[in-house]
């Protein structure tokens, strides 16, 4: 640990400030336990960086935490409405929130306790609960060109894409959403789908839109296909039909997140490795929460299934 620093002492230190990770702060707080939160970003960071206009497939009564109530205009709640309410439960419980802080190392030491070495600060803590989520790590195409300024996997708003010739790759919510949005801000929009039609867990409430928008032409959709290359002005696209060449100014590729898995294994945890009735790694005294327990498949955990998470690992640390 950096002797430069004080040494911080908690029960329980959290990383990741968002709605899982906020559910086992108020946990703690009922279990009489100190505890800090560390979030290397904003709080609720994730949803921070979603999709301005991004609607939620959940209600908001399966998005709630602590007991408070998510009220919304519609029954679906959007990003702007989520942000603002996890904000308002940080605020109700006063949680100890430790923002703009990256954890750098986890280490167990001879009394079972953790050293916990941070970008800011360094803690000593009886248990650690991971839930960090996925967001943070774009699954990349690995392609000459994907660094190119033009390029982008995380999409925000769609009036920067207004009257540009856009490439969307991938077949989910996240590129669903990014091809109609850019669209209707009058961009010239392709998809590109690995697959032969769009992707299962699209919202019920937006697959026809598109496969309409598709059918009619309005937006150009390659199946079957995938991105060889992108250039200044082009990219370079493989087809069932053989290779071809459109004229692009901006990709936007969502070709999905995954855990942090250089973190975890710097922490030496096993990706998958723990118990589900207690949420207890094959570190003792270290646990997962919410979707980052999903590993690799990414449509496993989410906030409304997850949130018991923090009611398991608090049931095994008072002993219940």
């Amino acid at each position: 640990m950096n002797s430069k620093q004080p040494i911080l002492d908690y029960d329980v230190l959290i990383i990741g400030a968002g709605p899982i990770g906020m559910a086992c702060a108020i946990k703690a707080q009922e279990a009489g336990l100190s505890y800090v939160i560390v979030e290397k970003g904003a709080m609720v960071n994730s949803l921070y960086n979603y999709p301005v206009f991004m609607t939620f497939f959940s209600t908001s009564q399966k998005l709630e935490i602590g007991g408070v109530p998510f009220v919304s205009i519609n029954p679906k709640p959007n990003r702007n409405e989520a942000v603002e309410y996890y904000r308002r439960v940080a605020e109700k419980f006063s949680l100890h929130l430790n923002l703009f802080e990256r954890v750098e190392d986890i280490k167990k030491v001879g009394d079972g306790r953790f050293n916990v070495t941070t970008s800011k600060h360094c803690y000593d803590v009886k248990y650690v609960i991971v839930a960090t989520g996925f967001y943070d790590v774009p699954v990349l195409m690995n392609i000459p060109g994907e660094d190119l300024p033009k390029v982008t996997h995380y999409y925000k708003d769609p009036h920067l894409y207004a009257m540009q010739r856009v490439v969307v790759v991938g077949a989910n919510n996240s590129a669903i959403d990014a091809a109609l949005e850019t669209y209707r801000k009058g961009a010239d929009v392709t998809l590109v789908i690995r697959g032969s039609e769009i992707g299962p867990h699209v919202k019920y409430w937006v697959r026809p839109d598109i496969e309409n928008r598709i059918q009619e032409g309005a937006i150009k959709a390659y199946f079957n296909s995938e991105l060889l290359s992108i250039q200044d002005d082009s990219v370079r696209i493989r087809t069932a039909q053989g290779e071809l060449d459109i004229e692009n100014d901006f990709v936007i590729a969502m070709t999905g997140y995954k855990p942090d898995l250089e973190m975890l294994d710097r922490f030496g945890l096993e990706l998958g490795n723990y118990n589900p009735e207690t949420m207890e790694t094959n570190l003792p005294g270290l646990y997962l929460a919410g979707v980052v327990c999903g590993g690799m498949d990414t449509h496993k955990w989410f906030i409304e299934n997850s949130r018991v998470h923090a009611d398991q690992i608090f049931a095994h640390i008072k002993g219940i």
